[in-house]
């Protein structure tokens, strides 16, 4: 392949991952998105029309002079993503369209991963089993973006935990094999995060972080525009700072950790006890609903505002700003994003939260960074794995 070809298909490339993320744009603002000249640009911006990927849709709105064509991607054209977030209890999927348009909906199973080569076949079957119930062409499928939580290499895309099992290869490697395309894998907080960056309240932020609420406690940290991951790509491990007085042990094998009394599934074994205990709340009767998760449940309860759910929310958020204030005072972040599953009840979050700032942070700090919950949260790791996938896309 001669060095002119090369270039062109990785501008190619960078084209479309410009329109996948900004959906419309001009000629201009493409050239100035890739660094590449107008000329340049227009003539491969062609060469995509002509392979029907791009077309022209439209004119931008009236700034005073010649209004400039808008360009997007094709929606005719199949090109399909899948998009996996697996979590400590369970495993969604989706499947988009190269214009971020959901074409196979949202599917669910209760997974547990672990060292066990049969918890990953089972996950395995799972979007093997959906990628054909969409009824695809599995041809069209450009690649499979998985999030998940734990340590993950972002060089070397290991996932420790189940290198030392008995797959003799890394997970990317392995689930490449299996399905015959290519497989991405990345940190669930850190594709929360970078899809705030790119498609939620983070757009157009240089330094953000986002707290992954789920049944666990995760941080995705952008600076500079970027994600940050730090030297070997296990940075940001937020849930595993020591400001817990419990003695409970956490999943990491420590005790003191943040996460003992922030998570979830935390929060809803606090409210069990509660309840054997003599408490009143609706979640006596929402608990008996086997169809849902104890922390989805609690999530519900504390929605709608039941004084049990809520008291206990409220003691684990004001950890949790006590952990942020480390973050505000270390990062200095323009933006923190509450995301994840526990999104959900955000706005209940937010009270103790800036209680614990106002207590703790330094005031000239606290005013350089505003709190917002996330509005793409149910779908923030799907857009994140899906995006890994586009990062990656080689014309």
């Amino acid at each position: 392949m001669s060095l002119i070809i090369k270039k062109t298909k990785q501008l190619k490339s960078e084209i479309l991952r410009g329109l996948y993320y900004g959906h419309q744009l001009s000629l201009l603002e493409l050239s100035k998105l890739t660094k590449k000249s107008l000329p340049l640009v227009t003539a491969v911006v062609n060469e995509l029309i002509d392979e029907r990927f791009v077309i022209e849709e439209g004119l931008a709105p009236s700034t005073g002079g010649r209004r400039p064509s808008m360009y997007l991607i094709n929606p005719e054209k199949k090109q399909y993503i899948v998009a996996v977030a697996v979590d400590q209890l369970t495993a969604r999927m989706v499947i988009y369209d190269f214009n971020k348009s959901i074409v196979f909906p949202l599917v669910s199973t209760s997974i547990k991963l672990s060292e066990d080569k049969e918890d990953i076949g089972n996950l395995i079957d799972f979007i093997k089993k959906n990628i054909e119930n969409s009824g695809l062409n599995a041809n069209h499928i450009i690649g499979i973006g998985i999030g998940m939580p734990g340590f993950i290499n972002d060089e070397k895309n290991i996932y420790p935990s189940v290198i030392s099992n008995n797959l003799n290869t890394n997970l990317k490697k392995y689930l490449t094999q299996q399905f015959k395309f290519p497989v991405y894998i990345d940190n669930d907080s850190s594709l929360i995060a970078f899809a705030e960056l790119k498609f939620g309240k983070g757009r157009d932020k240089k330094n953000i972080l986002v707290l992954n609420i789920g049944w666990g406690t995760g941080l995705g940290m952008i600076i500079n525009g970027v994600p940050y991951r730090g030297n070997s790509g296990y940075g940001g491990e937020f849930s595993h700072i020591p400001l817990s007085q419990s003695n409970d042990l956490c999943s990491c094998g420590k005790r003191g950790c943040i996460e003992v009394e922030t998570s979830l599934v935390v929060m809803a074994n606090k409210a069990k006890i509660a309840l054997d205990s003599g408490a009143k709340s609706s979640l006596e009767w929402l608990f008996n609903d086997t169809s849902k998760q104890p922390g989805d449940h609690f999530l519900d309860a504390a929605s709608q505002g039941d004084p049990l759910a809520v008291s206990i929310l409220s003691d684990a958020a004001f950890q949790l700003g006590k952990g942020v204030v480390m973050l505000l005072h270390i990062l200095n972040p323009e933006k923190l994003i509450l995301s994840g599953r526990g999104a959900i009840a955000g706005k209940m979050f937010l009270p103790p939260i800036q209680q614990a700032i106002n207590e703790y942070c330094i005031l000239k700090i606290a005013e350089q960074t505003t709190i917002e919950v996330s509005d793409i949260a149910s779908y923030a790791e799907l857009l994140g794995a899906a995006a890994l996938v586009v990062e990656h896309y080689h014309f």
